[in-house]
């Protein structure tokens, strides 16, 4: 299915255009400067001593740009120390150094490092100063340089990082390695915008009116004086729809903090339908001199969560039809690059998904920008363990717990509170720590807490496990969450409900089974679920598995069985959907395809076909095998057919229209490759990337299912392969690639641009086959 609606993305760059003008035309670069500081980092793979010191020789170390994941460029081994949790995929010490000169008119200004995500257990250092160590690598690092930087052309700053991954096994899911995320240096004056200290949030919203209130912590290192904050709020078309100012008189060496109440009037509501975004433009003055500036993007909107009829936005009634999702993007591991998320984003939408939740842990920055570009409501969540170990996950964060919670809450919540996406907090996923009531609740309580004073507008809650065994419903411990949350076992939930109807109740982690779309369904106070998951993720599998395969869609961005069936409940389009029992008599998989793995023994075939129309006809060879209606339940419709060679056709009509169909033939040996692209067109930046399919088919055109053929990808010096892939959960196959073997008759290759113009050329091959090929058209940036 397509998704008809406006891109989100050309608003986006529309408002960063003027964006871009704004800083030009009024000075805004002399006040704050925001480098990007991804490139040219020196790296190795051990455990160096003196690599922090400035005059350590790195001359021999590889060079490269970051965000990287040195993790995912490893081997499989089966006795790696991550072991089952991590993926198999190996572990270790990596170092990071840049070498960088900055210049003289910088020296009374305050210069600051910022780091998305270090993985892990890592320690900074600047011109050999040690900055700090943070254990959790999920979290964004702020370090102030400026006490120890060198200024002028002939003075060098080196800045050396190390990421420790050598305590093992610290996750049940693979983490990666390295300096993962971006990286940003920070110039600011004296007199500065504190550090995540804007807090945008909309307490009134009517169709007719909406009130934004902007709090900014403003820190004045700088001089005493009457300073003048002045406010612009843009819409999404680049009008500015309401501006403000007002003055206070700041003493150097203190900190204020400006309120600005803002009405904007007929709001462009940001929903899950329209995901409406807003830009503040904030700026701070001293006299006539532009101090300081921020650009924040927000959304207005009225999210809650109701006892009796569930999850509300903007006073409409919705179903969030969420899904749980890793860190990781599959072959690129969890060095992520923002196309990836786009691409897998797209297929969520198709399949009707409107929720995420970040599983379980705090993401990079792009990733809720993308949720709310596309509107995704957020199940933010902050860890997966307190204080207790989970099995194969025993040297995790519960070593580090007890010690880091409170910074670590307060730096995801201060990061991500301005995102209009996130409607709820989650604290903690199937938590193994003493929940009893009252001393078990406490911890939660403090953590609840905390959270609410950095955002006191949003609830929070957690994944209970198996609350009937802990007691929590009965104990005290559920009666006091804002949002009671469930991992699984809907019925309990239900139940708890019925017993307490002034509980707020949400599934937090929830199967693919019908009976749990029915809870969802039947029930109006259930407020959503979020389905274990999205996409196929690296780790928590066993040997040789190396994949947890419990995914809509695979690691490669396959449609499963279960995405099928899911599209035919979320999705508000006619769909049809046919899958049929790999093994003949029903055993085996479901598939979706008409050609067997052995033709002279499949003689019987269980055919189930999902589709929400009203009726749905099946045929064979243009023979109707009769039709079958919609089941109430939302159960598949199934059919028990003799096997023969030719075209399978399933036809959907509601009041008797014909609105969608499938059919699948029979493949017959396979004779060339066909490649195709999910985006014709990248600009050549490190976050742009279009997925290349390589399918084996026949030469009528059909996938050949069977074909496990070794494919070899080629590309122009214009572009790059940045992962190969195929979705197969027992492939040890290498990543970091040219070449990976079909698997259900395909594979892919994720490229990008690595040049300014012109278009790359992508080429397949396989032995005896025809070859396949494509291009790529290479834009400019805008």
């Amino acid at each position: 299915m397509k998704d008809t609606r406006k891109t989100p993305f050309q608003n986006l760059r529309f408002i960063m255009l003027l964006l871009i003008f704004i800083v030009t035309t009024n000075g805004f670069a002399q006040a704050r400067s925001i480098v990007n500081f991804d490139n040219d980092w020196k790296f190795i793979q051990e455990n160096v001593i003196g690599a922090e010191k400035t005059a350590f020789d790195d001359s021999a170390w590889r060079l490269l740009n970051v965000p990287h994941d040195w993790s995912i460029e490893g081997a499989y081994d089966r006795n790696n120390p991550t072991s089952r949790g991590g993926g198999y995929l190996p572990a270790g010490i990596g170092w990071y150094r840049k070498t960088f000169k900055l210049d003289d008119t910088d020296a009374n200004k305050i210069i600051t490092i910022e780091f998305d995500g270090i993985m892990a257990n890592s320690d900074v250092w600047i011109n050999g100063k040690h900055l700090g160590k943070r254990p959790n690598g999920y979290i964004s690092l702020n370090y102030n340089l400026t006490p120890f930087l060198k200024f002028g052309k002939n003075a060098t700053n080196v800045i050396a990082v190390k990421a420790d991954n050598t305590i093992q096994p610290a996750s049940r899911w693979y983490t990666g390695a390295g300096i993962y995320r971006h990286v940003r240096l920070v110039t600011v004056n004296p007199t500065h915008f504190k550090h995540w200290g804007t807090f945008i949030t909309t307490p009134v919203v009517t169709a007719n009116k909406g009130v934004v209130n902007i709090k900014s912590d403003i820190e004045n290192k700088g001089a005493t004086g009457t300073y003048r904050m002045q406010v612009d709020i843009i819409d999404n078309k680049g009008k500015i729809v309401k501006s403000t100012e007002s003055e206070k008189n700041i003493k150097a060496n203190t900190s204020e903090t400006f309120t600005q109440e803002l009405e904007v009037k007929n709001p462009k509501l940001w929903d899950i339908e329209d995901p409406n975004l807003y830009t503040a433009v904030t700026k701070l003055y001293l006299g006539k001199v532009l101090i300081d500036n921020q650009t924040i993007t927000f959304g207005i909107k009225n999210a809650e969560f109701r006892a009796d009829t569930g999850f509300w936005l903007n006073d409409k009634n919705y179903k969030i039809k969420g899904v749980c999702l890793h860190h990781d993007g599959g072959a690129v591991g969890s060095a992520v690059p923002l196309g990836v998320w786009k691409e897998r984003f797209k297929k969520l939408k198709e399949v009707g998904v409107n929720g995420i939740r970040t599983s379980h842990n705090a993401v990079a920055p792009e990733f809720l920008d993308l949720c709310d570009q596309m509107g995704f409501v957020v199940m933010a969540e902050t860890f997966d363990t307190w204080t207790s170990a989970k099995n194969h996950g025993e040297n995790g964060y519960n070593l580090y717990f007890s010690e880091w919670w409170r910074q670590d809450t307060r730096d995801i919540i201060m990061k991500d509170r301005n995102h209009p996406s996130i409607v709820i907090y989650s604290i903690g996923n199937e938590i193994h720590d003493d929940l009893s009531y009252p001393e078990g609740y406490k911890l939660y309580k403090s953590q609840e807490d905390l959270v609410k004073e950095y955002d006191p507008t949003r609830p929070v809650t957690m994944g209970l496990f198996r609350p009937a065994n802990s007691k929590v419903y009965l104990n005290g411990f559920a009666a006091q969450m804002e949002v009671v949350g469930q991992n699984y076992r809907e019925n309990e939930l239900i139940a708890a409900h019925e017993a307490n109807p002034t509980w707020k109740v949400l599934g937090t982690e929830n199967t693919h089974v019908l009976v749990q779309w029915l809870a969802l369904r039947d029930k109006p106070y259930m407020s959503g679920q979020f389905l274990w998951t999205g996409y196929d993720y690296l780790g928590e599998a066993d040997w040789p598995e190396t994949t947890n395969n419990q995914g809509l869609f695979d690691r490669a961005g396959n449609w499963k069985k279960q995405a099928l069936q899911r599209d035919s409940w979320w999705s508000e389009e006619p769909v049809v959907h046919i899958v049929r029992k790999s093994d003949n008599a029903g055993a085996g998989d479901w598939v979706a395809d008409w050609t067997p793995s052995d033709l002279d023994t499949y003689d019987s075939a269980v055919v189930n076909v999902f589709s929400n129309c009203d009726d749905v006809e099946l045929f064979l060879n243009e023979k109707s095998l009769g039709v079958k209606t919609k089941p109430e339940d939302d159960s598949p419709r199934e059919w028990n057919v003799t096997f023969h060679e030719g075209t399978l056709k399933a036809v959907g009509k509601n009041n008797g229209k014909i609105v969608a169909e499938e059919a699948f033939a029979t493949a017959g040996k396979p004779s060339k490759i066909v490649l195709t692209k999910s985006i014709s067109k990248l600009a050549n930046n490190r976050e742009d990337v279009s997925f290349i399919t390589a399918t084996v088919v026949d030469d009528k055109g059909n996938r050949c299912a069977n074909a496990d053929d070794l494919i070899q990808f080629s590309i122009s010096e214009t572009g790059e392969i940045i992962g190969v892939d195929n979705g197969n959960i027992i492939s040890h196959e290498p990543y970091k690639a040219s070449e990976r073997r079909a698997y259900k008759g395909r594979a892919i290759a994720i490229v990008r641009a690595t040049k300014n113009e012109g278009e790359i050329s992508i080429k397949a091959k396989v032995n005896g086959l025809a070859d396949g090929d494509t291009t790529i058209e290479i834009i400019s940036e805008k």
